[in-house]
Parts: structure tokens; C-alpha cells; sequence
């Protein structure tokens, strides 16, 4: 199965402190229709920190129905314990998902064979495929170059990473190690274009809550050899690229999407709703790039 294109790390909304489930599903179907290739659930994005157990299953098995096999469900569970990843990997399998994906394990900062073995304990107890997530400004640690080589090596069903390091190096190191069948999904959407220029395939994308239509037509424009098109909607969503990460994600991405009308501006302690300052800048380049009026 591939997973190259364009994933939509979803945002959660909330609604009094509970799941926003009608938003969520205005959410998912708008994904569906601007021609995402895929949705990543209870990601970062989706606020997965902050969810009990039974909320984050119901989140991937309603992403699962909601999708109905017309895109990918990227389920993601991985977590700072090893026997909980393998808990929520192995449901999100008996769910549905199409594959899930696996965050380095924050806060212990683990060596990189304490990873090798999280990684391939999880890859070992499930399925599905298995995306690695390198997000070292997250984590504190970075899946090394070589341990992601290893884990691909002994773990069939480890067929990619989410390179969130910020670093185009990184890629053309890990397409070296690993050749051009192992997946590499860029991080950040402002590094999308710079990432696939050197090997990367896609991206999962925080601003594709907001303008799913044309990140999709980025990604794909690129990939089809239309770098004119590619460049244009780059230059154009620049500034909401970097404005979306104005304060901590998914902050602004929920102010954003409130702003459009799509779902409330609430998120779970210890977030916090953007300041009104950042608040100012986000909705004046949203409206620079015709996205509000």
C-alpha cells in the first residue's frame, strides 16, 4: 500500500469540553471532497495527549467509517509507553485503520536502541503498516538515520516516516539508507516542496484542515512534474504555512478554522486558545491569502 500525497493531521474539536462530533464529521467529509489522500487522526494535531483511551478509539473508528475506504486512515498511536502503543495499534487495527503512525516515545528520551526496541515491539504486536514520527522539537530525541534503517530492515510492515526535524538533510540521508521504497512524509508544510525536491513523497499537513483543495494540488503538482503550479500555491500560502505555528499547534489551526465558521475555538488544558495578538496576525494573513474576507 502506498502513502505518498497528502495526510491531514486532524485537528479534534471540542465542543464544552467534549468531542465536537458534527464538526468532526463537516471535517473529515471536507477532507473526502477537496482530495486529500489521506486523514491522520489523533496525531499531535488531534490533541491526542489529552484524550482517555475510549476517546481516541472513538475518534479512529469514526475517522474509519467516515472515510469509508475513499481515503487512508493514518490512526495515530503511538505513546511514551511501549505496552500502551501496542494497546491502541492492535484496536486501531481490529477498527479499521489503514496504517498508524508511531511517535518517538517524549519525555524519557530514550537511546536510540530503547527506540529500535519500542518500534519493533510495537511493528511485531499489529499488521498494519507502520509510520515512523521523528519530531525531536516534541520528543527531545530524533529516530536516528540508522535506527530507522534497522527498524526497516528487521520490521516488514515499517514502510515510512514523518520527518518533522525540520532538516532536508535528514531526507536524503534516509532515502540513501533506505532507496526510493521506503515512504518519506515531510513534517511541516512550509518544507513540503524542499522535502519532496530531495526524495520526500507527501506530507502531513497541519494547514489542510484549513485549505485541504490546495495543499493536495501542491503536493500533487509536484509530484507530476507541474513545478511552476507547485512553486505558485507555495509562494502563495507561504505566510499561513508559518502563521499556523505562530503559538504552539493546534492552537492556531482551531483559531483558524473558527474564524471560517467550521467548528469552536476550544481546546484542553493545558493548551490554551491563541492571544489575541497572534490572533490579529492569523486572520489578516488568512484574509492576504483569500481565505476570509
Amino acid at each position: 500500500m502506498s502513502f505518498s500525497g497528502t495526510y491531514t493531521a486532524l485537528v479534534t474539536p471540542f465542543s464544552n469540553r467534549r468531542i465536537d462530533e458534527k464538526a468532526f464529521e463537516r471535517l473529515v467529509r471536507k477532507q473526502i471532497k477537496s482530495g486529500v489522500d489521506g486523514i491522520v487522526p489523533v496525531g499531535t494535531t488531534g490533541e491526542s495527549a489529552t484524550l482517555d483511551y475510549e476517546e481516541h478509539l472513538h475518534i479512529i473508528d469514526q475517522s474509519v467509517k467516515l472515510a469509508a475506504g475513499k481515503i487512508k486512515v493514518i490512526a495515530g498511536t503511538g505513546a511514551n509507553s511501549t505496552q500502551e502503543a501496542i494497546y491502541l495499534t492492535r484496536e486501531a487495527e481490529k477498527l479499521g485503520a489503514d496504517a498508524s503512525l508511531q511517535v518517538a516515545p517524549y519525555y524519557y528520551t530514550p537511546t536510540q536502541e530503547g527506540l529500535y526496541r519500542h518500534m519493533r515491539a510495537v511493528a511485531r504486536s499489529t499488521r498494519l503498516p507502520i509510520i515512523l514520527y521523528s519530531i525531536p522539537g516534541r520528543c527531545g530525541i530524533e529516530i536516528a538515520v540508522d535506527t530507522v534503517r534497522r527498524l526497516a530492515h528487521d520490521c516488514a510492515n515499517i514502510v515510512g516516516i514523518k520527518e518533522a526535524g525540520g532538516n532536508p538533510d535528514r531526507v536524503s540521508q534516509i532515502r540513501a539508507a533506505l532507496g526510493r521504497g521506503f515512504t518519506i512524509l515531510s513534517g511541516d508544510d512550509s518544507l513540503t516542496l524542499p522535502f519532496m525536491a530531495v526524495g520526500a513523497q507527501g506530507v502531513v499537513s497541519v494547514a489542510s484542515n484549513v485549505i485541504p483543495r490546495d495543499v493536495a494540488r501542491m503536493v500533487n503538482a509536484y509530484a507530476s512534474g507541474n513545478v511552476a503550479l507547485a512553486l505558485r500555491l507555495h509562494d502563495k500560502y507561504f505566510s499561513l504555512f508559518r502563521d499556523l505555528f505562530i503559538e504552539a499547534n493546534p492552537g492556531p489551526a482551531k483559531a483558524a478554522l473558527a474564524m471560517m465558521g467550521q467548528m469552536r475555538d476550544e481546546l484542553r488544558l493545558p493548551m490554551v486558545p491563541i492571544a489575541a495578538a497572534s490572533r490579529v496576525r492569523l486572520r489578516k494573513t488568512m484574509k492576504a491569502c483569500g481565505i476570509l474576507k
